[in-house]
Parts: structure tokens; sequence; C-alpha cells
């Protein structure tokens, strides 16, 4: 049993040592270490040794970050908490972005609203830059109260959102019928809060208040655990073991959310696809049920 047992630990330090040499994993992170001024200058304000940080939008500028690493595949996590009062024409997002005309890209974009009324957090996926795959939630709480975690976890299967570790979303790679897939192109993280009032709040109906400006939302205790992309590494088997799917338990949580705090989904707006019919992944044949 001994010598068993002292195989088994050396044979995984080799594997470990062995994967390792082909891809560059990130885990955990700071705002100081792992990201860089994106635009907004000192409205970026990083605090608590890197661990926390505001964004602040006023009349001339909103802020954003963008990290130092190139990821493909991983799972990433930030507590948020969104901008309080009327926050109506704000945008706060945090997603994935690959650059370039074909580019990839992975959406949380919270929608501000007028006092009392509720966010409006919108998920969305570019893939060879093709996007329109909005899927729009109700929160089943005030995330301008208190600090809640938001998440992205890709792997070349599929990708899942969620809060607080609740799946919200699942999206399948379709590539096997035509649907583009992120799978190729690595990607930065990107946080920021800017004014989206031609759009972000019914439709650009409700425009930004800059008499309540300051607006400021607060960040903290960000984690990659992540393949970083450089040349001559590999992410290809990355994170492809490792949340595949969904337990039964988390399946039972998604289809609640399904059930009661969808706003809009693509899938179902026939408006928007009255001329041609649904896109092509969205047709009653071609549905998949979440893994």
């Amino acid at each position: 049993m001994k010598m068993a047992s002292f195989s088994s630990y050396y044979g995984s330090l080799f594997l470990l040592s062995l994967f390792s040499s082909f891809i560059t994993i990130a885990l955990g992170g700071t705002f100081n270490t792992d990201f860089d001024n994106l635009f907004g200058e000192e409205r970026v304000d990083i605090k608590d040794d890197g661990n926390s940080m505001t964004l602040t939008m006023d009349e001339y500028s909103g802020s954003g970050i963008v990290s130092k690493n190139e990821y493909l595949y991983g799972r990433f996590d930030m507590k948020i908490k969104l901008v309080p009062g009327n926050s109506a024409g704000t945008v706060t997002a945090y997603y994935l972005s690959s650059i370039g005309s074909q580019h990839d890209e992975i959406d949380i974009e919270f929608l501000g609203n007028l006092t009392g009324d509720p966010y409006l957090l919108s998920t969305n996926v570019y893939a060879d830059g093709i996007g329109g795959r909005e899927v729009q939630f109700y929160l089943w709480f005030d995330p301008t109260e208190d600090y809640h975690t938001y998440s992205i976890d890709w792997n070349p299967d599929r990708i899942i959102i969620l809060v607080d570790n609740i799946p919200i979303r699942v999206m399948l790679n379709r590539q096997s019928i035509g649907v583009p897939f992120p799978t190729k192109r690595p990607m930065r993280v990107y946080t920021t809060l800017w004014n989206g009032d031609s759009w972000a709040t019914r439709w650009g109906e409700v425009k930004l208040d800059l008499s309540n400006a300051p607006f400021v939302a607060g960040f903290k205790n960000f984690n990659a655990n992540a393949c970083i992309a450089k040349q001559g590494t590999s992410c290809k088997g990355f994170n492809g073991g490792k949340n595949k799917g969904l337990d039964i338990e988390s399946k039972r949580k998604l289809q609640k959310i399904l059930s009661k705090w969808v706003v809009y989904d693509y899938c179902a707006d026939l408006r928007r696809y009255a001329h041609d019919g649904l896109p092509y992944e969205c047709r009653k044949e071609n549905l998949l049920q979440f893994e």
C-alpha cells in the first residue's frame, strides 16, 4: 500500500509537470497585477492591495480595465456591486473578447434603469464576428445593495453563465450544424462602466441623467482559473473535463431561472425573425437540451 501510494503520488506529479509544460495556467488574480487601465484614467480606483476596485462615470467619461493576458478557456469570477439609484442609461459590463472584425465575445452586461425599476442582466455570445444571441434576465435580488458573484465558465464544448454559482444560461457548441462557437481566438477580460443610453434602457427611450453623476460601481475578488494563451503553448485540453455539464441540482436551478426570470430570448423573438424565420439553432428540429 505504501509503495502504491508513493507511485501514485509521483505519477500525479509527473503528469501535472507534463501538462504544465504545455500550458500556462492563471490561478487567482488582482486588479493591480492582472489588468491595465483601458480608459477613464483616475476614474479607475484600485484599492485593498489590488483586491477591490471602483469604476466611475461622470459627465466627461466612463472607465474600464482590460486583462494583461489573453485566455483560451477557463472560469472567470468577479464580485460586482452595481450603480445604485437612477442608473438609467448606464452599462456595467464584464466580458471576454478578442479583437478584429471576426472577433469572439462572451458578454455579461447590466443595463441600468430608473430608481425602483430592476436592472436587466443581458448575456450574449459572438463567434467569428456573428452575435445577436441575446438572452436577458431580471435578477432575484437587488444587485445594488451588496456584492454578488458573476461567472463565465468556458470550454470547447459549452459556455455557462452563473450568478452566485447558480447557472442561468448554457450555450452548447453547435458547430456540427454550422453555428459559430468561440473555440480558437484567445480573449481578454474586460470590465467597463459607460454611457449606453442610445439603447440600454427601454431601447434608448430613457436617457442618462447627469444630475445623478458620478455613477460608481464596485468590483472585488476577481478570480481566473484559466489557460493563458501564449505562443508555443496549447490550451486545447484545458477545462475540457471540468463542469462539462451540470449536475442534477444545477439543472433544477437552471430550469427555475429559465421559467421565472427570463425577460428576452432571441430564440423566441418571432417579430425579429418574422421575415427569414428563427435562427437555425433555435428551430424545433435543432433544439438541444443542456447537458
